[in-house]
């Protein structure tokens, strides 16, 4: 396959602020939309895929197409991944499964210095990626961010948000409850497969990770898996969510001051009725068994492949909300975060609107592996706000 190619565009130190690799994806494209609609005049962005005639039939989709740079990329050319990063300040990419596909431009990334981030919600590959890049990220003053969808925008932003609510310098616990109805996207059910059928793997990344990290000296921040309870805060039953988010939430607590002296935080579904809850526990653990063999692997693959999803009438009827109990110092909280579809329409406002604050917003100095919370913080937060994802205290308990 030949290398990156671009159209002619005025360089700075970079040609582009901004590039959307994976665009002709699902999510890809739907990102690319908001992008065309929402980013601000003068800012220099490019759509980038392996596909040359798709890329060019979406920038004829795009409203003022005409302005947006295209470059040819593929995963499996690694000298068109690595002139990607040195393309862009920023490079954000849809492309996954990213254990499969990811490494070779976070890598990129890395070495060049461009600021990356991705829908990555696999924890193997975001612990692989902090074990062999997060060093030399560092050194170039590249950001990596990981989970920059509803995994796990809502969930980190939102126990930030909860933790600015309560008093400084004192132990905090904030415990959050998801609830949605909402679709999977291809994509993210074959990540979803991918880390099922991984556990050992995981966990060895897990463990060579926290031998790479340095120890929090003077504080500490956990997030314990916590157990099935009825949750009357939220009149719901709590059931643990083994997802990212909690992890990403830790890893923010452990950076920022902020979060006090002593942080925990619990993940949890919240389900109003037991034998949904239940039904809903029988399920995910049917999809991990049989994640294990081969041959059932590829027939639930085939059910739902990377770069499908449901109708724009279907993502219209689709909503979620995270609601967080935050307590500490003598003060509890009870905030949310809400918005509409999660799997792809805010999906893809979280993770344009990441980007662009990535690219434009004057940011507190970080660099290496690093969180929405860690990274973007308050001015996410205002950006997402503007766009129609509500943050709001909803009572003090």
């Amino acid at each position: 396959m030949s290398r990156l190619k671009s159209t002619d565009r005025p360089s700075a130190d970079r040609p582009y602020d901004l590039v959307l690799f994976g665009a002709t994806g699902f999510v890809g494209e739907l990102t690319a939309e908001y992008l065309a609609a929402h980013a601000p005049e003068g800012l220099r962005w490019a759509v980038a895929a392996r596909d040359e005639h798709r890329l060019r039939a979406l920038r004829e989709r795009l409203p003022g197409g005409s302005e947006v740079g295209l470059l040819r990329a593929d995963v499996t050319d690694p000298a068109s991944i690595r002139a990607l990063a040195e393309h862009a300040r920023v490079v954000a990419s849809t492309v996954g499964p990213y254990g499969r596909y990811g490494e070779e431009l976070v890598a990129a990334c890395a070495d060049t210095g461009a600021d990356y981030l991705d829908l990555c919600g696999e924890p193997e590959f975001v612990d692989l990626m902090y074990v062999r890049h997060d060093a030399r990220a560092r050194e170039t003053g590249a950001r990596l961010v990981h989970a920059c969808g509803f995994d796990s925008v809502p969930h980190d932003l939102g126990a930030y948000f909860t933790v600015c609510r309560l008093p400084e310098g004192v132990p905090l616990t904030v415990d959050g409850y998801v609830t949605a109805e909402a679709a999977f996207s291809g994509g993210t059910f074959a990540s979803v497969l991918e880390q099922f059928a991984r556990p050992r793997q995981m966990a060895a990344a897990a463990r060579d990770r926290a031998r790479h990290e340095p120890r929090l000296m003077g504080r500490r921040a956990t997030a314990p898996a916590g157990a099935p309870r009825f949750a009357r805060e939220v009149g719901a039953w709590a059931l643990p969510l083994p997802t990212i988010d909690p992890q990403i939430v830790r890893r923010s607590a452990r950076a920022l001051g902020r979060y006090g002296p002593d942080f925990r935080y619990r993940h949890y579904a919240a389900v109003r009725h037991l034998p949904v809850a239940l039904g809903g526990v029988a399920a995910v653990g049917a999809v991990a068994a049989a994640a294990q063999v081969p041959q059932a692997r590829r027939w639930l693959s085939d059910r739902l492949k990377p770069g499908e999803g449901p109708s724009a009438e279907k993502r219209a009827r689709s909503w979620f909300r995270v609601r967080f109990v935050g307590e500490g110092g003598g003060r509890r909280v009870l905030t949310e975060v809400s918005g509409g579809d999660p799997g792809y329409g805010e999906t893809a406002k979280m993770f344009a609107e990441g980007a662009l604050c990535l690219a434009l917003d004057d940011l507190p100095a970080t660099a290496g592996q690093v969180t929405t919370a860690q990274a973007m913080g308050d001015a996410l937060i205002d950006r997402l706000q503007a766009a129609g994802i509500g943050f709001r205290v909803a009572a003090t308990l």
